[in-house]
């Protein structure tokens, strides 16, 4: 990776997400406390502004009301009319499309951070989409603040494909998610953790505006290869389970 971050103009717009999926509660309760306390967000040459992307699911502590938020900003799903019928999911998207973006109008915000959990046991996962020079270079400097940890980098999508999160309204953007957490469960040392990833990535953000210099870099990438389902039975039942070595 170069050493030097494109694009060159300094980041002035930037949105920390959590709740887009109602049931993940470290992001849920981050952005609650932002939203309280905004001063914890700020730096001298940017202004970033919480938001809570799915309160309805936020309120039924569901990942989702009708469909999943995350996959609900597409071209076809913004761009299209209206309708009383539309999912509620669909809806709030065409919402934060015009608080963000709107997408690819380069009006849009700088940058997006999006707060995940996961049942995985994966530890700090940082998934990234748009193969941004700038991104991957903030993937690296997270990397750094904490090396005896697992903290990989996952790009979620190939090259020319339709980006369809909700961090893909802003000019660029990146998914934060930490694991392994139930669903609708909240635990104090993911909570910390993730506070701590996000304040690092204002301070990249700050270090970038300021000018700053960063150093070329090898870094290791994931990518989808394919899906593994449990065993099953004939009749589509379980018929296995994670090993305890990997719960």
């Amino acid at each position: 990776m170069c050493s030097r971050p494109a694009p060159r103009e300094p980041l002035r717009r930037v949105a920390v997400i959590g709740g887009t999926h109602g049931n993940e509660m470290s992001g849920v309760h981050l952005a609650r406390h932002w939203l309280r306390a905004l001063g914890e967000l700020q730096r001298p040459s940017f202004s970033a502004v919480p938001v809570l992307a799915n309160p309805a699911a936020t309120a039924a502590c569901r990942r989702y009301v009708d469909c999943d938020l995350n996959r609900a900003f597409t071209g076809a799903f913004l761009t299209a009319r209206a309708h009383p019928d539309d999912p509620y999911e669909v809806t709030r998207a065409r919402e934060l499309n015009q608080l963000l973006g709107p997408k690819a109008s380069g009006q849009a915000f700088d940058f997006v951070l999006d707060l995940h959990n996961t049942t995985a046991s994966m530890g700090t996962c940082l998934i990234e989409s748009s193969h941004n020079v700038f991104a991957m270079h903030l993937c690296r400097h997270l990397q750094l603040q904490s090396p005896e940890l697992p903290c990989r980098v996952f790009l979620y999508q190939l090259p020319g494909e339709e980006t369809y999160s909700v961090n893909s309204v802003a000019k660029s953007g990146l998914g934060l998610e930490l694991g392994p957490q139930p669903q609708g469960v909240l635990r104090a040392d993911l909570l910390v953790r993730m506070r701590a990833l996000v304040a690092a990535a204002l301070d990249f953000i700050q270090l970038f505006n300021q000018g700053t210099e960063f150093p070329a870099f090898e870094l290791e990438a994931y990518r989808n290869v394919s899906s593994v389902d449990f065993p099953r039975t004939e009749t589509g039942d379980l018929a296995g389970t994670v090993h305890p070595q990997l719960q």
